[in-house]
């Protein structure tokens, strides 16, 4: 599912690697690799193959889940998608609780001790995961870990996970990619050794030439 995942995250240009011209994020950090998973919902087809995978990949790690939550706004279709085919409950948290109304963050319901997994697109420091997670234990969910499209297996990621004590899985992830792009020729293979070094960190440009 991995490699399967990467040729159509590649195939959609929802994962776009572009080492000659790099992204800036909004950190400031300079990368080869731009990802828009939400352009996976314009393509039925390659849409159901990655709802059915992140379905499976949910029931082999977190067999006890239920309830499907996801992160705004990105996770949201996704997790409603994946709880739709597993007939779960389903709901999203916001970045901040709303300035009106009841001002909820958390949408939908959690009762204290659901066993609940967080559905996300992407991956890349797992800040925003952060949030969601500390929103969820207030409401007394049981966090089994997140799910989640895609990520570029960032050191912080997995500091930040680690400091959470939450697991997290991937469909594919930024090593496979880089593999499945050289052999579709997305990109020259003298490219990877810049590519693998701005993985190990974002923060060091010298893999700019």
């Amino acid at each position: 599912m991995q490699k399967k995942a990467a040729e159509i995250l590649l195939k959609v240009k929802a994962v776009f690697l572009r080492p000659e011209q790099p992204f800036t994020w909004a950190s400031g950090i300079k990368s080869p690799i731009y990802c828009d998973n939400r352009l996976v919902l314009s393509y039925p087809e390659e849409r159901t193959a990655i709802k059915e995978g992140m379905v499976q990949l949910i029931k082999e790690q977190y067999p006890e889940v239920e309830v499907i939550m996801g992160t705004a706004t990105a996770g949201i279709p996704m997790a409603a998608l994946t709880a739709d085919v597993m007939g779960l409950p389903m709901g999203y948290v916001r970045s901040d609780a709303k300035k009106h109304g009841k001002q909820n963050q958390i949408e939908g319901r959690v009762e204290p001790g659901q066993k609940v997994v967080i559905v996300e697109d992407l991956i890349s420091t797992g800040g925003s995961v952060k949030t969601v997670v500390n929103a969820l234990r207030e409401a007394g969910a049981d966090i089994l870990g997140v799910a989640a499209i895609f990520t570029y297996g960032l050191p912080d990621s997995f500091k930040n996970f680690e400091e959470m004590d939450v697991p997290f899985h991937t469909l594919s992830n930024y090593d496979v990619l880089v593999d499945v792009a050289v052999k579709e020729g997305y990109i020259k293979e003298e490219t990877v050794e810049r590519l693998r070094q701005w993985k190990k960190d974002p923060r060091d440009e010298s893999w700019i030439k």
